[in-house]
């Protein structure tokens, strides 16, 4: 059902079941698969390419152009999965072509009211942006990541599955997988995210293993390269290391201690 008020631009592809309400804009480079619910006064623009079952909210601005001031008007894009759920004010920008010119978010992924989402960011899938949450642009959120209120994460970082991010911490490095972090301006990693393990269904023995591979990290002084060595020599004995393993490998800014 669309509303009689929505406008749909020439050009756009919507689903015969997508559900747009009253007063909203749908561009015309716009693809919406089926099952999405577009609530009122929603803009959607641009390359946007969003997949089955979301939910936008009212006053939701998605697929705009990005804040960069290099950004000149290129076609980039925005990919959008399935069963993502976008509340009030949420606001989520298309990519630049100073990176691979796409904004990608996955699936099953929660943004509360007025979070953010820059352009050239990669966010995978289970993920929550608690309200006014935001992420710069270039930055990666792996899979069941939780970002609480007023968090921030500075451009180029990646954050970890599993990480926890707590109320109003401005993250300027890279969080590895399992942790949790605080401490507002100058945040700090305060220990394992056990809570959301647990959640999460991983066994205790597992837990204790990833404990352990914590401890290698922040606990006995080593620089990163022997930090990794210790921990592949941990692989055999639990598999979920890996995660901490390659991202050491990949991190470019260094980890947040």
């Amino acid at each position: 059902m669309i509303h009689p008020t929505a406008i749909i631009e020439a050009g756009a592809k919507l689903h015969p079941t997508v559900q747009v309400g009253p007063y909203s804009i749908i561009g015309a480079q716009v693809t919406i698969d089926e099952g999405t619910v577009i609530g009122p006064h929603v803009v959607i623009n641009g390359r946007t390419s969003i997949g089955k079952f979301n939910r936008f909210y009212q006053f939701t601005s998605i697929g705009e152009a990005s804040q960069d001031k290099k950004y000149l008007g290129e076609d980039t894009a925005l990919v959008i999965g399935d069963h993502n759920v976008f509340r009030e004010c949420v606001t989520v920008h298309r990519g630049t072509i100073q990176d691979q010119g796409l904004t990608r978010i996955g699936n099953d992924n929660l943004f509360m009211a007025n979070s953010h989402v820059a352009h050239d960011c990669v966010l995978g899938n289970h993920n929550i942006m608690a309200n006014s949450a935001a992420v710069a642009g270039h930055v990666h959120l792996d899979d069941h990541v939780v970002m609480s209120g007023m968090c921030g994460i500075h451009q180029f970082c990646m954050i970890g599955s599993f990480a926890f991010i707590s109320n109003a911490s401005m993250v300027t490095k890279d969080v590895p997988p399992y942790v949790m972090v605080t401490g507002g301006h100058s945040p700090t990693v305060c220990g394992l995210n056990i809570t959301g393990l647990k959640r999460q269904g991983f066994s205790n023995e597992t837990i204790q293993w990833l404990q352990r591979a914590y401890k290698v990290i922040y606990r006995q002084g080593l620089l990163v390269e022997k930090a990794i060595e210790a921990l592949e020599e941990m692989l055999v004995m639990c598999s979920e290391i890996k995660l901490l393993v390659n991202f050491l490998k990949s991190s470019k800014r260094g980890i947040v201690r």
